[in-house]
This record gives structure tokens, C-alpha cells and sequence, in this order.
């Protein structure tokens, strides 16, 4: 297995997410309309595993290869909220994004040899960026589905819209911190210590305090814009934490986590 073929199994995976997404506007029923979009997320997964197999390492070590993962786990995280609140509009974005970042690799896939970095050959390596990815990805959906509730014209956002977006942040927030756990133990068995203040690891802090943020405020603010604003503003956090990092100067060289 090779890039070459991502292109194939990418058309493939995405032909089910889009019979999936009009499905969704076309049908009542939601296990059919759901299990188009987890045929198409296996077929997605069959080529992470096929890469996994022939470059005999986990394919995390590259911002193209963790694309791979946030398009997969966007594509599980757009299904389970179709399947939990039956948001019809949740499979056309997750889908959408999940083609941005296919597409993305299919122009520039950053191909690297098989070897690890010694840094990198530990067993926290795999599960600390599976995590994480879930919880891009989950930031992702709720940050798409508060975007669509702040500029729906006519009419304002539920109070059960909102607990869904609460719901999501909850399980987001939960895997960022079992991430971060993670980290901590890797940096501890790699480094020597268990936090040293690297950009990386400053930019995953604001992340997770800018998101414990808006657990916090929002029962206690009741106007909506601030608390979407919140959400918009912690997503862009996010981005500077996963591959924004790459382009600071203050992490070119100095950066730990700057592979």
C-alpha cells in the first residue's frame, strides 16, 4: 500500500459519505442512512491500516498522515451525532471537511520513510495521537454545528441544540485531557520530565483551558453569542496546536514536537 492509492480508496469511502449525506435528506431511517457513512469510514480505515502495514510503523508521524485520522474520525464523529439527535445537515459538513483534508493529502501528501525517530518509538505514541485525533475531530463537529447555529437566520438556538453542543465539548475536552495524560507520560519517558513549557505543549494548555472555559460559562451566560464565539475561538487554538505550531519561529528549532 502506498499514496498512490489513496486517491482510490479516498473516491470509494467518499461515494458512501455522499449517498450517506443525501440519504439523510431523502429517508426517515437512520441505521441505513448511518451505515452508508460507516461502509465508506471501514473503506477509509482499510487504507490507514494498508499504510500502517507497509511503512511498518503507525502512519501519525507527518501532518499528512494524521489528516488521514482527522478525516476518519470526522466522518465517525458526523455519524454519531446523525445517529444520537438526527441532525440531517451533520453528515453533508462532516463529509465536506472530511474531502478538504482528503484532498489536502491527495496535493501534498508529505511522504516519509518508514523509520521513527527514537523520540517516537514508545508505546504512548499510538494511543496519544488516536485520542487526540477523536478529539480534533469532535472540536471539529461542534465547532461546524455552533457556526451553523450562530448564523441560522430566524430563529435562535434551542436549548437542546445547545446540550448537544455541551454533550460534544464534554467528550472532546475529556479526550483532550486523557491526551494531555498521555503526553505527559511519553515527555516523561522521553524527555525526562513530564511538562516543560515546549510551544507544543503550550498552545495544547490554552486549548484546554479556552475549552474548560466555556464548560464553566456556559451555565452561567446566558447570551449565545459569547458562548459560540467561545467555541469559534477555542477551535482556532486547536489549529495552532496541531499543525499551526509547524510555522511559528519560536518552535523552528526549538520545539521538541516539531518533527
Amino acid at each position: 500500500m502506498s499514496w498512490e492509492h489513496l486517491i482510490w480508496f479516498a473516491a470509494a469511502a467518499i461515494i458512501f459519505w455522499v449517498a450517506a449525506a443525501v440519504s439523510a435528506f431523502r429517508s426517515k431511517r437512520v441505521w441505513p442512512t448511518a451505515s452508508l457513512t460507516l461502509v465508506g469510514s471501514a473503506i477509509f480505515f482499510a487504507f490507514i491500516i494498508g499504510m500502517w502495514i507497509s511503512l511498518e510503523r503507525p502512519p501519525m508521524r507527518t501532518m499528512g498522515e494524521t489528516r488521514l485520522w482527522y478525516s476518519f474520525f470526522l466522518s465517525l464523529a458526523g455519524a454519531a451525532v446523525f445517529i444520537r439527535w438526527r441532525y440531517k445537515w451533520i453528515l453533508s459538513f462532516s463529509t465536506m471537511m472530511s474531502v478538504v483534508f482528503i484532498c489536502i493529502n491527495l496535493f501534498k501528501p508529505e511522504i516519509h520513510s518508514k523509520s521513527l525517530m527514537p523520540a517516537l518509538q514508545s508505546v504512548w505514541f499510538v494511543p496519544h495521537v488516536i485520542v487526540y485525533m477523536f478529539a480534533y475531530a469532535m472540536m471539529g463537529a461542534v465547532t461546524i454545528f455552533a457556526l451553523y447555529l450562530w448564523l441560522r437566520p430566524r430563529r435562535e438556538a434551542s436549548d437542546e441544540e445547545l446540550g448537544m453542543c455541551d454533550n460534544l465539548v464534554r467528550i472532546g475536552w475529556a479526550f483532550l485531557t486523557l491526551g494531555m495524560i498521555m503526553g505527559a507520560l511519553w515527555a516523561k519517558e522521553a524527555w525526562g520530565d513530564f511538562w516543560t513549557w515546549d510551544p507544543k505543549e503550550t498552545w495544547a494548555a490554552a486549548t484546554w483551558l479556552s475549552y474548560l472555559l466555556y464548560l464553566h460559562l456556559r451555565p452561567r451566560v446566558s447570551d449565545r453569542n459569547v458562548l459560540f464565539g467561545l467555541l469559534v475561538f477555542s477551535f482556532l487554538l486547536l489549529q495552532m496546536c496541531w499543525y499551526g505550531i509547524n510555522y511559528l519561529p519560536s518552535a523552528q528549532g526549538a520545539s521538541v514536537h516539531v518533527y
